[in-house]
């Protein structure tokens, strides 16, 4: 396969042999691990930006049966999803209920997002509507059976006016929930309306209100999630957590070190390039409960060039990456997106994407994926 580089040449990359990636159909024990899926699109609906999302029903539940496959979860209708970049809450609410009755029937983990994104987009409301409408999300999610993942909601932070506004809110939250929940903290790389979130732009600071309110709540906390792409920011704090609560890392640039943990304390696992490695990843954990540590490091290392290109700066469009490494894989039948996000990385981008799947041999098919590939370059004009 010839793929262009930015310097007007070309490159040889070699298709490598597929690899027969072993199904894992019950969850894994070694770690807790959720893969946070993207939804594939109708093409016979529109999609555009502003537009209502068009969800391929059929394909975006076949992908998450794949996920369950693995041994995975799904984290669903998070960020990855295209949560405030597309997917509006009447489309979320109804892949939340579909998708908890399927992981039901494959005896599957699921936990998912509830924000506030139903409120108009930008609009400012009083904390006690922030409030409100986590509640009423909060609400569907339980009642749809899923385990809740209580994410970081753009209407709180534009609220918000100090660490105590977000410590309200949350608390309201966590002493009405009927299960343990996952907190989020999504960093500004992700989204930037998030920035000073938990009342400050300095992550000591805003880390020390975070573990309070969890200290204070910790019967209510399961886990938190902390997307800060920071591996020693994670392992001070998954240390400080309380005993019995979990840290699901999010960070895609350094997740196997920090999933092996130090001896002392280890991260479980929610991540979008889950999504993308899922059969690497499979393997990974499989090792990884007998023991086989070697083996574990071994399956996870070709998979990190692929999740840092694909969340490599600006971080928070690396769904484009997901839903490509998708469409190469033949999990899907087009490379589109909710809101026209597929063009929001460069032929030259994906062309890296695909050389490092093709690398991790994560391509099962590595002649359709060329072919693919080659269509992406052909529509943007570039031709060896």
């Amino acid at each position: 396969m010839r793929l262009p580089d930015a310097d007007g040449g070309w490159r040889t990359v070699e298709l490598a042999v597929p690899r027969d990636w072993q199904p894992h159909p019950v969850p894994h024990t070694s770690r807790i691990a959720f893969a946070a899926a993207h939804v594939i699109v109708d093409p016979r609906l529109e999609n555009v930006p502003g537009a209502p999302a068009g969800v391929d029903w059929e394909a975006t539940l076949a992908f998450r049966r794949h996920l369950f496959a693995h041994g995975l979860g799904v984290a669903e209708a998070m960020d990855t999803a295209q949560r405030n970049m597309g997917l509006d809450w009447p489309a979320a609410a109804e892949l939340i209920t579909r998708s908890a009755a399927q992981a039901r029937e494959h005896g599957a983990r699921i936990a998912s997002g509830a924000g506030t994104d139903h409120l108009a987009a930008g609009a400012q409301v009083p904390l006690e509507q922030v409030t409100q409408a986590y509640l009423e999300q909060v609400a569907h999610v339980e009642g749809a059976g899923s385990q809740v993942i209580v994410m970081a909601s753009r209407h709180l932070a534009a609220a918000a006016t100090s660490a105590e506004d977000y410590l309200g809110v949350y608390t309201t939250i966590l002493e009405q929930v009927s299960e343990p929940v996952v907190l989020h903290w999504l960093g500004e790389a992700f989204d930037p309306n998030l920035a000073g979130y938990w009342g400050s732009s300095d992550v000591t600071v805003a880390t020390e209100t975070f573990l309070g309110l969890v200290r204070q709540h910790a019967a209510k906390v399961d886990g938190v999630k902390v997307s800060l792409l920071s591996a020693e920011h994670e392992r001070g704090l998954r240390a400080a957590l309380p005993e019995g609560v979990r840290l699901y890392t999010g960070d895609d640039f350094n997740y196997p070190e920090l999933i092996e943990g130090d001896g002392t304390h280890h991260s479980d696992a929610l991540l979008g390039a889950f999504a993308a490695i899922a059969p690497a990843a499979s393997a990974a954990l499989t090792a990884l409960e007998s023991g086989d540590v070697d083996t574990y490091r071994a399956e996870m290392a070709p998979t990190l060039p692929l999740s840092r290109t694909i969340f490599e700066a600006p971080t928070f469009h690396y769904k484009t990456g997901i839903a490509f490494v998708s469409w190469l894989s033949g999990l899907q039948d087009g490379f589109a997106m909710v809101g026209g996000l597929q063009s929001a990385r460069s032929p030259l981008h994906l062309a890296r994407v695909f050389e490092l799947a093709n690398a991790a041999r994560l391509l099962p098919d590595p002649d359709l994926a060329a072919a693919r590939m080659r269509l992406v370059l052909d529509l943007a004009g570039l031709r060896a």
